[in-house]
């Protein structure tokens, strides 16, 4: 799909590293003009620079997506450097509690795990969409996890409690921005093999995860990129308010 976001501005938050990286770095290759969202500096000129080496755009930017000011200046900051977001990749999260019962999880855990999720999507949705609205086009990716779903033991509750409620936004944005011209959909991988899991997950363990996926292996940062490059470009013309399972077919049941 080489071309495919030609001369199109995008943001990708959260992109200095893993799921981020690898959307950034994709569309970058399919002719996209990348706004490299994230709050760590080193990480974010490491990416601008692996695209740059590969011919193609890509400028950095730091703000704190949970602030709406930060947002907003980093909005105002971008189309003035690169013009107005044509395509927004909501990506930026993460969990930050571990699994564990209910009566376990912490206040701080809770708070953050939403927080870093749920409001720093909404948020992003609220400060790009009305200049999408405005100009009649737009895409937007919102990013999910099959724990929205998928009720298993390993998940912690309010990262999936988080997830499921990006899934909302994502259906109640479609609507509301469908008949502007703009589509809103989501992505909801699961276990993908990005830097820090690779790291973190014991070798037995990837063995006996992979068994729980009908396609036998986990996901590659690669693997969510190309998803997120389908429902960034007009392949995906006449698709809005779907979430898209990136998941080896582990929701299947």
């Amino acid at each position: 799909m080489s071309g495919e976001l030609e001369d199109r501005v995008v943001l990708v938050t959260g992109a200095s590293r893993g799921i981020g990286a690898a959307i950034a770095r994709r569309f970058a290759a399919g002719g996209a003009n990348v706004a490299v969202h994230g709050r760590d500096r080193d990480a974010l000129d490491a990416v601008t620079h692996d695209i740059r080496r590969d011919l193609g755009r890509a400028t950095s930017f730091v703000a704190d997506v949970t602030r709406v000011d930060e947002i907003e200046r980093m909005r105002d900051a971008i189309t003035g450097a690169l013009g107005p977001v044509d395509v927004l990749v909501a990506n930026a999260g993460g969990s930050f509690e571990a699994p564990g019962p209910i009566e376990d999880a912490t206040e701080q855990g809770f708070r953050a795990s939403v927080d870093g999720n749920l409001t720093a999507t909404f948020f992003t949705l609220k400060a790009f969409l009305p200049a999408m609205k405005t100009r009649g086009r737009g895409a937007i990716i919102t990013m999910s996890s099959a724990a929205a779903r998928r009720a298993h033991v390993r998940n912690p509750i309010a990262y999936a409690a988080a997830k499921a409620g990006i899934e909302a936004i994502t259906r109640i944005a479609a609507l509301q921005a469908g008949p502007f011209g703009v589509r809103v959909n989501c992505i909801a991988p699961e276990t993908i093999l990005t830097e820090r899991n690779i790291g973190r997950i014991p070798d037995a363990m990837k063995v006996s995860l992979a068994e729980d996926h009908p396609l036998k292996r986990l996901g590659v940062p690669d693997d969510v990129a190309s998803a997120a490059l389908f429902l960034a470009s007009d392949a995906s013309s006449w698709v809005t308010g779907v979430v898209l399972d990136v998941a080896g077919g582990s929701v299947l049941a």
